[in-house]
């Protein structure tokens, strides 16, 4: 029986976003904040949204890189290094190709 290309790789990204995720709560619970907090400092009109992205169902806006970048105190470059083998890993393959994506932050 094969397994259907298109229905494996939905469920490696959903997979992936779902580490992205728990990472994203780890860092901000690093900084001592609930997640109504932080959707205030990122200037997020529904905390729900923080939710969502912790829990893997979706993803931040490439705009908003930086103020999350800034409110979890890091530096944006090393946000979106992290981010990367997450939200798009064969990107992340090419530019980095010595680099595993092994669901760990390379920076």
């Amino acid at each position: 029986m094969s397994t259907n290309p298109l229905k494996r790789a939905v469920s490696d990204t959903v997979e992936l976003r779902k580490e992205a995720g728990r990472w994203l709560k780890e860092r901000r619970e690093e900084r001592g904040l609930s997640q109504r907090q932080f959707a205030e400092m990122i200037g997020v009109e529904y905390y729900t949204f923080i939710s969502q992205l912790e829990t893997g169902r979706g993803r931040i806006p490439p705009d908003k890189y930086r103020t999350w970048a800034h409110a979890l105190d890091m530096d944006a470059r090393d946000f979106v290094l992290a981010l990367l083998p997450f939200y798009d890993p064969t990107v992340y393959s090419i530019l980095f190709p010595n680099n595993p994506t092994d669901g760990q932050s390379h920076v």
